[in-house]
């Protein structure tokens, strides 16, 4: 059997496909006759807007489009006129839609006289391999592009075979995705290492397959969706990718130029936080929570035999949440191979200085933690378990070991009040030289998440995001089953209290780039030619006048202590037991006026120290793809 691969917009220009390369790998492993070949849409795509635009359109503003517009589906919109034959297609309700949020769409609007001839040049390409079976992965923002090509490829080869899978199709979304396109031939839902070759096998045979677990198929006329499984596939079943074809695409490539490639791993499956605690808003998992990772040393005999193969150094980790053995039989070994990798981690916020001491000399510059929030009664809202100091605590320890971590500040949660976040936002302006969050969103409603599934915690009205309006011509109640995100009732700030936390994040977020806060060990010489520390911090914040502060004795020992975070009577203590003799109301003194200097952080009676003991460089705004 032909098999053809195909991911397409807007999968990232930068990095491979994961789906495609796993089953590219598992294919060839399994049936070791059948030929496999690939069609790397995205990266088609960006250069067939590079050339049929004149150099117009260029790879940043891909980027623009399929990372910046995924909640406003503009990536979906730019390829709804081409599956619904109708150039102008949902135009109106786009511009009805934007105009009400404010939402800039005129890169959009200029992609999208080129989709129909991209359609059509890609339906070439694919059939000039001269396939029996077309498989599609779909995430996010890939449906309606990937919809459009399949029914373009069914419409000049009815007999050509095409599944769907991928993330988009999980639960009830691959159902109604199947029965409502019918030139789908098949829909994988959930994980694909067992299902797809038990497809393939009875494509040979000729035979229905209705005991393949979750696929769905035609029986006639009628869309028949098989009862999924809950047995989830063992790490030991998990082909490493193969990135052979994405790499010769890319290097053949003029997008080539404007991009940083990076290649992408999998240590895990599932998230051992969400298994215990599955933290509210989230939907990501879906069907598949149940935590499983392969052995440290096998993730590292992957990386380096790609790392040694491909000659990129960049390396991206797709796991939800890192196992924390990595950071005794993987992470060490990374350290220990001298090679110079720069890994992209998911990890918990509540990881120790050392652990992201570890992460820092593993090559690993830059982390998703997860944080959220800085206030500990919304973040047991959302069942992080987690607290507001310890969030502020990974932030610096961040500055301190040079990761660069990306996080948002998310609000909107049922039960939360403005009281949550008036000390939070009163705070931030000191908060100014630490990493700040991508900006204040209001949460959405997932599937799958414990919002979206239990209509008691807060959200009983729910309907389809409003956007999926210009991207599927479909009834209300298909669009239900088809589609992740959904619209609700507002919930927990609103108003003045809202406008202030989004007003000051945006205050944080312009005036970082140029504030630091830094700790600093300094000898003195005595009067009489003894000598002795002092702990300096050099306040070169945003929006406060340049000083430098000076601690010896017992308050420098304080300072450094809260480091840690800490409660007064637990600070006073600690300083008492190591024999620095200060009373606790002197002590509560010095914390309320290194507190209103903005030297550290008030979590409820819990107080963290914020200067910095490394300035990492940074980056520009925007450094990335090149426009």
């Amino acid at each position: 059997m032909r098999v053809h691969l195909v991911t397409m917009p807007w999968h990232p220009i930068d990095l491979p496909s994961l789906q495609v390369g796993l089953l590219h790998r598992l294919v060839r492993q399994a049936r070791p006759s059948d030929e496999v070949t690939e069609f790397h849409g995205s990266l088609r795509w960006a250069e067939f807007l590079l050339e049929h635009s004149g150099g117009r359109l260029r790879p940043g503003d891909y980027v623009t489009v399929g990372s910046d517009s995924i909640f406003h589906g503009l990536g979906d919109w730019v390829f709804s006129g081409v599956l619904y034959d109708d150039p102008g297609w949902g135009a109106a309700r786009l511009r009805d839609y934007a105009a009400g949020r404010d939402v800039f769409t005129d890169t959009a609007v200029g992609m999208r006289p080129y989709a129909a001839g991209f359609i059509a040049e890609a339906a070439t390409e694919v059939l000039a391999a001269e396939p029996d079976l077309v498989g599609f992965t779909t995430t996010f923002m890939q449906n309606v592009a990937s919809l459009a090509l399949a029914r373009e490829l069914k419409r000049r080869r009815p007999g050509l075979t095409v599944v769907f899978g991928g993330g988009n199709c999980d639960g009830p979304m691959g159902h109604a995705l199947h029965r409502t396109h019918r030139f789908v031939d098949h829909v994988v839902r959930g994980e694909g290492e067992y299902a797809f070759p038990a497809l393939l096998r009875h494509l040979d045979d000729g035979t229905p397959p209705a005991d393949v677990p979750g696929l769905c198929w035609w029986d006639g006329e009628v869309s028949r969706a098989n009862a999924e499984t809950r047995r989830t596939v063992a790490p030991a079943d998990i082909p490493s990718p193969d990135y052979d074809q994405w790499q010769a695409a890319l290097e053949a490539s003029p997008v080539l130029e404007y991009v940083h490639p990076k290649l992408v791993v999998e240590g895990a499956r599932g998230c051992w936080w969400g298994e215990k605690h599955h933290c509210t808003f989230c939907g990501l998992n879906g069907s598949a929570m149940a935590f499983r990772a392969k052995p440290g040393e096998r993730l590292w005999d992957e990386i380096d035999r790609l790392v040694r193969r491909h000659r990129i150094l960049d390396v991206v980790t797709v796991d939800n949440i890192i196992d924390m053995a990595y950071f005794r039989d993987f992470l060490p070994r990374v350290v220990d191979s001298g090679w110079d990798l720069r890994l992209h981690y998911e990890v918990k916020s509540n990881l120790t200085p050392d652990q992201l001491g570890l992460l820092g000399r593993s090559g690993t510059v830059h982390i998703q933690p997860g944080i959220e929030s800085l206030g500990s009664r919304v973040l047991d809202l959302m069942d992080k378990g987690v607290t507001g100091a310890r969030n502020v605590r990974t932030l610096r320890e961040c500055e301190n070991h040079s990761l660069t971590c990306s996080w948002n500040l998310l609000y909107g949660f049922p039960g939360e009040t403005a009281e949550d976040y008036a000390s939070v936002v009163d705070q931030l302006p000191a908060l100014v030289h630490l990493q700040p969050p991508s900006g204040a969103h209001r949460i959405q409603l997932e599937r799958f998440s414990p919002h979206f599934t239990d209509p008691g915690l807060g959200f009983g009205k729910r309907r389809p995001a409003e956007m999926y309006q210009h991207v599927y011509d479909l009834p209300e109640g298909e669009l239900a089953d088809l589609v992740y995100l959904f619209d609700t009732e507002d919930a927990g700030i609103t108003g003045e209290a809202e406008e202030r936390l989004k007003a000051a994040v945006a205050e944080w977020r312009a005036g970082h780039h140029h504030s630091r806060l830094l700790f600093e060990e300094h000898e003195e010489e005595g009067e009489e030619g003894e000598g002795g520390a002092a702990l300096l911090v050099h306040d070169r914040r945003h929006g406060r006048p340049r000083t430098t502060h000076r601690f010896t004795g017992w308050a420098a020992a304080a300072l450094r202590r809260l480091e840690d975070g800490r409660t007064e009577s637990a600070l006073h203590r600690l300083l008492t037991a190591q024999g620095h003799d200060v009373c606790a109301e002197e002590l509560s003194r010095w914390v309320q006026q290194a507190f209103s200097l903005g030297l550290l952080f008030r979590d409820g009676r819990t107080y963290v120290a914020l200067p910095t003991w490394d300035e990492p460089v940074r980056l520009p705004d925007g450094a990335g793809v090149a426009g």
